[in-house]
């Protein structure tokens, strides 16, 4: 079991940047491939970044690739999204989570724990 806690949201305008954490509770944390995926009002939740157990492999969607920045420091046991000139359209509930292998970047139900999610809300 990891248990993994998101924390880094609030309310920001539009250009603005947040940096998003996802702290895991052990440190098997390194043996999984971690994402971020967000969920939307009405919408479904969708894929923003990948990072490799490693953290040298990483992939983004075409909405953010640019402009999110997927890191992890695997001695802290915890998965970054820096997240830089925001739009509206970001505003979504972000969940951390994780993947044991075979990986499959943007495929959630390959993902096996997922966080309860942090709020972004950009304002225009």
């Amino acid at each position: 079991q990891l248990d993994l806690v998101e924390s880094g949201g609030g309310l920001v305008q539009a250009g603005g940047s947040l940096r998003l954490s996802c702290a895991a509770s052990q440190r098997a944390f390194s043996n999984y491939a971690m994402g971020w995926f967000r969920q939307a009002p009405g919408k479904e939740r969708e894929f923003v970044a990948h990072t490799s157990r490693s953290g040298y492999n990483n992939h983004y969607s075409d909405s953010v690739q640019g402009r999110f920045t997927i890191s992890r420091d695997n001695a802290k046991n915890t998965v970054y999204l820096q997240m830089n000139n925001l739009k509206p359209e970001d505003t979504a509930v972000y969940y951390c989570a994780a993947q044991g292998p075979p990986f499959a970047i943007a495929t959630m139900s390959r993902y096996e724990f997922w966080g309860q999610g942090t709020q972004v809300t950009v304002s225009s």
